[in-house]
């Protein structure tokens, strides 16, 4: 599937629950966070690469955006968990990164932002409150790097 045939998550659709292992391999629940607090999901392509490297220490830089909001961020991509936690340690990430290494990509694909044709998911963020609710979304393609300023709209609609 190419990034125009996608169909993500919209405002207002359940977000599935799901358990991924994080950098560590410590198993995180989306339904266990939400419960004590928002969530916001964040889908790049791959560890490493520039504008994912980009976009994730731009989160870092102003991490202060999700904890001054009471919101947890987590970093989502395809890559090994050992991959992530190699990756989060060099470029010093303060978030989470959970593996949706196996089965492959069956997280993006639930989302709706798994790309089959490059193996990835494209760059995609949802915000999700305590009932596992859709409060924002918003999808790039994969060479295009969201705005801190799309986040602070996503967390505005938290209200």
């Amino acid at each position: 599937m190419a990034f125009e045939d996608l169909i993500p998550l919209q405002v207002g659709d359940t977000a599935p629950d799901f358990t991924l292992p994080n950098e560590h391999g410590e198993a995180v629940s989306l339904s266990q966070i939400a419960a004590t607090r928002p969530v916001v999901l964040v889908f790049v392509p791959a560890a490493f690469t520039a504008t994912c490297t980009g976009e994730y220490c731009e989160l870092r830089d102003n991490i202060s955006l999700f904890n001054d909001t009471h919101v947890q961020l987590l970093g989502i991509s395809v890559d090994s968990k050992a991959a992530l936690r190699v990756w989060k340690e060099q470029e010093q990430l303060d978030f989470p990164l959970l593996s949706d290494f196996w089965p492959h990509g069956e997280v993006a694909r639930a989302y709706g932002v798994f790309l089959e044709d490059r193996g990835v998911a494209t760059r995609a963020t949802f915000v999700i409150d305590d009932t596992l609710t859709v409060r924002a979304a918003f999808v790039n393609a994969p060479g295009e790097p969201r705005p801190i300023s799309a986040y602070r709209e996503a967390l505005a609609a938290l209200g």
